[in-house]
């Protein structure tokens, strides 16, 4: 699916998505990532079922306001021991599926909040 959104220039958008990427900016995304509106972090988190408190000290550090973590092709939500990180700094997390981290980031650049979509794909 692509996406079209009247956004702010020179921010980072979530063009398409399908099974298994997502396009940023145009440029397809098969791997684990971090979307901001101002850069795009690697994040070598593989799977869900890898995920650690180390990953989420990692989205931290980013300062975003919220998170949106997607993952993968449907909704999953991890342990709170994993992710108390974010909760002890005040950066709200959403947890849903790939698809709707793209949408939901899209909308949340377009009111140019502070966001981070931390994209898994299995």
């Amino acid at each position: 699916m692509k996406l079209h959104a009247s956004l702010p220039s020179g921010v980072n958008t979530i063009t398409g998505y399908g099974e298994g990427y997502v396009m940023v900016n145009g440029e397809r995304r098969a791997s684990s990532l971090v979307v901001l509106p101002d850069r795009i972090e690697d994040w070598p988190v593989r799977a869900f079922d890898d995920l650690s408190a180390e990953d989420f000290l990692f989205l931290k550090e980013l300062k975003a306001e919220i998170v949106l973590l997607g993952t993968g092709p449907r909704q999953r939500f991890p342990h709170p021991r994993l992710t108390a990180a974010l909760a002890q700094a005040g950066i709200g997390l959403e947890v849903m599926d790939v698809q709707a981290a793209c949408r939901t980031y899209n909308i949340l650049v377009a009111e140019e909040r502070k966001v981070a979509a931390a994209l898994l794909f299995a």
